[in-house]
């Protein structure tokens, strides 16, 4: 198997685990969205932590923690990861499945937005056409809604934040997961022991536990298969696998939960994929015709999942 192809195996694994969250996240329930996601946390620091101690390679962390800029940069985006990690348990667990997936289709308009207002790029006339359809899209849901589609708004904003965050580190996945997941233990861990005997950890079921446990693993393996992607598969692709999480989201909201989608709902993401269509035929005519740095190279670079870092 080449290694281009093994790339694309990759990404479209961490891809699918991320579109299947749903249902692991509906089977944390009853825990509240914050006691999973303090575990969630917490396992991630365990896990990732063994992982660098059994490859011995701690010297990247030693130089991040020491720069503080850098490790500004870190705190940021640990931040931003842990309000769209909340969101997104809350969304799951709240039967809001499909406005997740709403957040994560809308993200890549998001960067787009981001590109211009913090990198001051120049969108083409096709980008501005897609991000307006976009702006249509949400006013429509508004109105299906009875109010804004905050949970996806949420999502988008901090997941396309996080994203031009962490392309601004460069930092490796894994020790970048570490550090963000590190400067969120202690708070969560406070959160834990002021659960006490109020918290559903250890007391539901033994499978239910394991899951809880697990949540550490489900969160860096995607990661870790993104990042062998990454290093693989040209960003075009990548830009085009990253819808696969939120198509296999809004699947599991409407025929596993079975969330409702009126004909409004359905117009409102029908011009979101209207959006998305002419957003990447422009990137992909722009990639053949091998023309220089564009946004939507950039929002297609940026597209990582963080964990995905996900959503997730």
């Amino acid at each position: 198997m080449g290694e281009e192809r093994r790339g694309y195996l990759y990404g479209l694994t961490a891809y699918v685990l991320w579109g299947f969250f749903p249902i692991y996240f509906k089977l944390l329930k009853p825990s509240p969205p914050l006691e999973i996601l303090a575990h969630r946390i917490v396992w991630s620091v365990v896990f990732v932590g063994l992982l660098l101690a059994a490859a011995r390679n701690w010297r990247f962390v030693g130089r991040l923690i020491r720069d503080r800029r850098l490790l500004g940069g870190v705190t940021l985006a640990a931040l931003l990861i842990g309000v769209n990690w909340a969101t997104y348990i809350y969304g799951v667990n709240s039967s809001r499945v499909v406005e997740t997936a709403l957040g994560y289709f809308i993200t890549p308009l998001v960067v787009v937005l981001l590109g211009v207002t913090v990198q001051r790029e120049r969108l083409r006339v096709w980008q501005w056409v897609a991000v307006g359809i976009g702006g249509v899209a949400v006013g429509v849901l508004t109105v299906d809604y009875g109010r804004l589609p905050y949970v996806a708004l949420v999502l988008a904003a901090t997941f396309g934040s996080y994203s031009l965050v962490k392309k601004r580190l460069s930092l490796p996945p894994a020790e970048g997961l570490l550090v963000e997941s590190s400067v969120l233990v202690l708070p969560a861990l406070a959160y834990l022991w002021w659960l006490n005997g109020d918290a559903q950890f250890g007391h539901v079921s033994a499978w239910h536990t394991a899951l809880m446990v697990l949540s550490g693993v489900a969160t860096a393996v995607p990661l870790m298969l993104f990042a062998g992607a990454a290093n693989r598969v040209p960003l075009v692709g990548l830009g085009i696998l990253q819808y696969v999480a939120p198509i296999l989201q809004l699947a599991c909201g409407v025929l596993i939960f079975h969330e409702p989608m009126p004909a409004p709902r359905l117009v409102g993401f029908a011009l979101v994929w209207t959006a998305l269509v002419i957003f990447t035929v422009d990137g992909l005519r722009r990639a053949r015709t091998g023309a220089g740095k564009t946004v939507a190279g950039s929002a297609a670079a940026t597209a990582e999942p963080a964990t995905a870092l996900p959503p997730r």
